[in-house]
């Protein structure tokens, strides 16, 4: 168990490991017309990568031969693409379909 100075400790380095990996692409091309053609491209790519390996990762587990069957899994996949495809706004998409897959989960399945 971590003491609270460690913990802090433990926070205040995570959060600057964070802020350095966020910040050196900036540090390293401060220009953004002279930045590498793989580095745009990766600035591109990436973000839809990760989306989709996200949602893999969150598909991973359900299991389509048991209760309930991926129900609310699938319904709060359907809520969030209808949601997003109306509103466009990412956060709203996010926590609804997390409020939503909670209310599923805890009160209907």
């Amino acid at each position: 168990m971590l003491t609270t100075s460690q913990s802090l400790i433990l926070i205040a380095i995570l959060a600057a490991v964070t802020f350095l990996t966020r910040a050196i692409p900036f540090l390293l091309f401060p220009d953004k017309n002279r930045m590498p053609s793989f580095v745009r491209y990766l600035g591109q790519a990436l973000p839809y990568s990760i989306m989709a390996m996200l949602v893999v990762y969150c598909y991973k587990n359900v299991s389509l031969t048991a209760s309930p069957f991926g129900i609310p899994e699938f319904i709060c996949a359907l809520f969030i693409l209808i949601l997003h495809r109306r509103r466009h706004n990412l956060i709203l998409s996010i926590a609804g379909g997390t409020i939503l897959y909670m209310l599923l989960v805890q009160m209907v399945f």
